[in-house]
């Protein structure tokens, strides 16, 4: 997931509150970016793995029968894996989720006015799982400025606040990120977040999922 940069401290003159409804094009298209900026490194990433490429190299070879250009059949097979991989992407994080228990969606905003994020939570499916990140995303413009940290930060609070007033065991945040994002793991990590599975195809992680809990 895009959105949390390695960056400083958190910016002053920055809130975050419930989006407006007049607010919500600005906010897809910010999502809808952010994923733009992801895929193609996901793509790369996942079709440069040696299952995904025997795969292709096959499905090249058997298209070479039913097609009388050379060329079609090698490149077929790799235009659509890829689109699969960006529709996959876009499906997930190029949306805007309905307003789960956790409130939301949620906007940072600048002291002018200028929506410059967006996040988006969800509780667990199970108890002790603590809440998800389902949506992070930081305007292009306004990215390592501390939008990121500042929205993790409030989404640490609400996680906290949740548990306690659901009764949960313990209070736990899971964020998501593309494996292509090494900045945003390795800033994930230095605040106290580790590792903890994912998501992928043919047993290769595309997306990993950091957990902390508060």
């Amino acid at each position: 997931m895009r959105g949390l940069g390695p960056e400083g401290a958190m910016a002053p003159g920055l809130s975050v509150r419930e989006m407006r409804e007049d607010e919500k094009p600005l906010v897809l298209e910010m999502l809808k970016a952010g994923v733009k900026d992801t895929e193609n490194r996901v793509a790369l990433h996942a079709l440069t793995r040696p299952p995904a490429l025997l795969l292709l190299a096959a499905a090249s070879s058997g298209l070479r029968f039913v097609l009388a250009s050379f060329a079609l059949a090698l490149l077929l097979p790799v235009f659509l894996a890829v689109a699969a991989v960006k529709l996959g992407l876009r499906s997930r994080w190029g949306s805007l989720p309905p307003p789960g228990g956790l409130g939301g969606p949620w906007v940072a905003v600048r002291g002018s006015g200028d929506v410059c994020g967006v996040l988006a939570l969800e509780p667990g499916t199970n108890a002790g799982d603590g809440a998800r990140v389902t949506r992070l995303s930081v305007s292009r413009w306004h990215r390592r400025r501390g939008v990121g940290r500042r929205l993790l930060a409030f989404a640490e609070a609400r996680a906290r606040a949740w548990a306690g007033g659901m009764g949960e065991p313990r209070a736990r945040l899971v964020v998501p990120v593309a494996v292509a994002a090494w900045g945003v793991s390795g800033m994930l990590e230095g605040c106290g977040y580790q590792a903890d599975g994912g998501w992928g195809c043919m047993g290769y992680l595309l997306v990993r999922e950091f957990s902390k809990d508060l």
